[in-house]
This record gives structure tokens, C-alpha cells and sequence, in this order.
């Protein structure tokens, strides 16, 4: 069978022009920054048709190939795992202070470093953590306007689709893509502003609530997840520091806030395997008290999972917690996508690390020491993993400890 021509598709072109009309939200003369696979080539030429059309300076791409990766694990000595490319992570940081817009491809294999050393991935990931720290700061701070969005990798797509050849599994994995992103749709940026309306009513009826904690509780799970001093719930479109609107993920159905660091206290199991660094972590299992995880398992890929709980003291403390209900479109594919984009938007879902400064009432204008005051956490992480499913029960409790039903049985009371 002839590869796919994505020359020739017409949704692609689409995504393109809604990453950068509706997604990123590009201003006349910004500088845009891409990061994608190298295999995402035709998405990015159409990203930098758009980006210019649209009156970007100058549109730059930053690929990464996963034979060269794969290379560094099969041949580098020691030491090359302790390093990393600080230079790049400075530059990036630097033009994020001169007001360049982040738009980021995922679409990676998942698995591409499953069947490497768990102690040289463990490593690298630390060391690029750490450089990259700037870079994270920025964008958790929302310093500049962002966007990720998704290329249907084919060794992803293997994934999702084994029993596929791998056009027919690359292009089940575009379409899915596409429906989720509302390409498919007749007017694509019309109905991403009828769905950030309807995300508005949830954080706004959440906002005038003003819950000081959120009891989870179903099969697995009895957590209760204090919440940050004077958080505020976002979804959907976000209004950046520079001043532009922008919907940082695409797809999204979330909508999360910023946990406290030590008012987190129960247990809670995973719904869906985490996929990190190239690691399938699946069956994740942890006990939080006082805001710190003290007790965790896995059932799969447990070594790599505690290794990334000891990366700082932060990375045991939560730094997000999002609401998306069960019925959700990505969660009605019943696929699961090994990738956080797709899949966190098809449960709630936690995230260990660094918080959203912007999930703060007047978040912008917050330093660091006034962020971790109200209860924000710090960390060198920001990881994502699914805690929702059908059974899921949510009650939000008020200062005196009063419930009101937020979920039933997995969606919204």
C-alpha cells in the first residue's frame, strides 16, 4: 500500500491553521518556536504556511529524532547521561523573554525507551528536568502564549492499533486525532468558542464555590485534595501574560486547578497506565499524607516511577488536579492513547510537581515565595496520570466542611 499523502489532507491543513489561529493565538510579527518528531515534517510546513500567513517574524522548528535517541542509549559512555544540552534550554528560555510563542508536536512511540536501561533514562530524565527549569517556569507562569497539539507517529499508532498495517493504524490514529481536535467539524474555530464557553460555565460555577478541599472517592480511591489558598479553576482558553488568549492544549475537556501542598491526604490508584520518558507505567498505587506521597507501587514500570517521585522534594507533592467527565469524546473512543494529551483528557486526573501560577486569583502577578505562601508547589516536574473512571464520586467541601456533589458516578452531579 502507497504511504499517505498528507499533502493531500485537507483535515491536516485544518489543524494546522487552528493551532495557529485558535491554539497558539499568533500575533502579527511574534516569533514562533516548534518543537516536533521529525516525522511531523508535513504538520510543521503547514504550521509555518499558517504562522506566516497570519504575519509571524520568524518561524523556527527544533526536531527530534528517535534513531538518534535510541543511538545515545545503544552507544554513549556514562558520563553522556549525566548532561545535557543547557545551551538549547537557555536560547529557549531567552526567546520566550522576547516574547517568541511555544507551539509543541507530540507524537513520539511511547515505548521507545522501554526496552532500555531504566537507570540511564532515570538519569538523563533528571538532568533535563533541571535544565529546563527555566523553560517549565515560563510556561507554568503562562509568560507567553502556547499550544500542543498532535502528529499520528506510526510506531504510536502501532500502539494504539496492533492488529493494523501500519497506514491503516497511522491514518485510525489522524482521524481520532482529528475528531478530538473538532477539525472534523464545518468551522473548526467556531466550535472551539462554543467549547471554551461551556468549559467557562464549569470553572465558573467552581470559582463562585470556593471549595476548600475535593473528596475522590470510588473503587481504589478515598482522596481527599485540599486546595491552594485563593485558587481559581481555568479551562479552555487562557489569557497569557503578554495579553493573548490562547487554548493551550488541543485537544482539552479539562477543567483543574492548583492543589495545596499539604493538604492532600488518602489513597488513590491510577485508571490508565502513565507512558513517561518512553516507560509504560501501569496499576499506580499511592498513599499521600499531609501533602507527600509516603507509600508507592506500581505494577509495571514501578522503578522508573519511584525514580521520578525522588527527583526533588517536590516531585511526592501535588501541583494539579483536573475534573474531565467520564462521557468526555476522547474517553467515548475507548482508546487508550499512551500519551498524556489524549488520555488526561479522558479521566480526572492528578499531576505531581510544579503548579500553574495562573490558578491563582491574579496568578500573574504573584512572585514565586507569594505562590508557595498560598500552598502552590515547586518541582523540576509536572506529571500527568489518570485517576477517573465511571465510578468516580467528587464531593466539594466548603471551609466548614459542608459537601456539595460535584461528580456521580463519573460525571457531573
Amino acid at each position: 500500500m502507497a504511504k499517505i499523502n498528507w499533502d493531500e489532507s485537507a483535515n491536516l491543513d485544518k489543524l494546522a491553521e487552528l493551532s495557529i489561529k485558535t491554539g497558539v493565538a499568533l500575533q502579527p510579527g511574534q516569533d514562533l518556536l516548534i518543537s516536533a518528531p521529525l516525522e511531523a515534517a508535513p504538520l510543521v510546513r503547514r504550521l509555518a504556511i499558517h504562522a506566516y500567513k497570519a504575519g509571524a517574524g520568524i518561524v523556527t522548528p527544533l526536531y527530534t529524532d528517535p534513531e538518534v535517541v535510541l543511538a545515545r542509549y545503544q552507544n554513549a559512555s556514562e558520563s553522556s547521561f549525566e548532561k545535557t544540552t543547557e545551551w538549547l534550554f537557555d536560547g529557549m528560555a531567552a526567546a520566550f523573554d522576547n516574547n517568541t510563542a511555544r507551539l509543541a508536536i507530540v507524537g513520539e512511540d511511547p515505548m521507545l525507551l522501554s526496552e532500555q536501561d531504566s537507570e540511564k533514562v532515570s538519569r538523563a530524565n533528571k538532568a533535563v528536568s533541571k535544565a529546563s527549569s527555566p523553560i517549565r517556569e515560563r510556561i507554568t507562569r503562562f509568560d507567553v502564549n502556547w499550544n500542543i497539539i498532535a502528529w499520528p507517529g506510526i510506531l504510536w499508532a502501532k500502539r494504539i492499533f496492533p492488529q493494523m498495517s501500519e497506514n491503516d493504524a497511522q491514518m485510525a490514529l489522524a482521524n481520532a486525532i482529528f475528531k478530538a481536535s473538532r477539525v472534523t467539524d464545518s468551522n473548526p474555530m467556531e466550535a472551539w468558542n462554543t467549547h471554551n464557553s461551556n468549559l467557562r460555565q464549569r470553572t465558573s460555577w467552581l470559582n463562585q464555590r470556593d471549595f476548600s478541599a475535593l473528596h475522590f472517592y470510588g473503587e481504589g480511591t478515598d482522596l481527599i485534595v485540599g486546595l491552594a489558598d485563593e485558587h481559581e479553576w481555568m479551562g479552555g482558553a487562557s489569557l497569557a501574560r503578554n495579553g493573548v488568549t490562547c487554548n493551550p492544549n488541543i485537544p482539552s475537556e479539562e477543567v483543574f486547578t492548583t492543589p495545596h501542598k499539604l493538604k492532600v491526604n488518602g489513597y488513590v490508584r491510577s485508571t490508565k497506565p502513565l507512558s513517561y520518558q518512553g516507560t509504560l507505567i501501569e496499576d499506580i498505587a499511592v498513599t499521600f499524607k499531609e501533602g507527600v506521597i509516603i507509600e508507592a507501587s506500581a505494577a509495571k514500570g514501578e522503578e522508573v516511577f519511584i525514580k521520578l517521585l525522588d527527583t526533588d522534594e517536590g516531585a511526592r507533592r501535588l501541583g494539579e488536579v483536573a475534573l474531565v467527565p467520564h462521557g468526555s469524546p476522547i474517553s467515548q473512543t475507548n482508546l487508550l492513547f499512551y500519551n498524556t494529551l489524549f488520555d488526561e483528557n479522558a479521566a480526572c486526573h492528578i499531576a505531581l510537581g510544579q503548579c500553574y501560577s495562573k490558578c491563582f486569583k491574579n496568578g500573574g502577578e504573584l512572585s514565586n515565595e507569594e505562590i508557595i505562601k498560598r500552598g502552590g508547589n515547586s518541582s523540576m516536574i509536572h506529571v500527568d496520570w489518570m485517576i477517573g473512571s465511571n465510578s468516580m464520586n467528587i464531593d466539594g467541601l466548603n471551609k466548614s466542611q459542608k459537601t456539595t456533589p460535584v461528580f456521580r458516578n463519573g460525571e457531573w452531579a
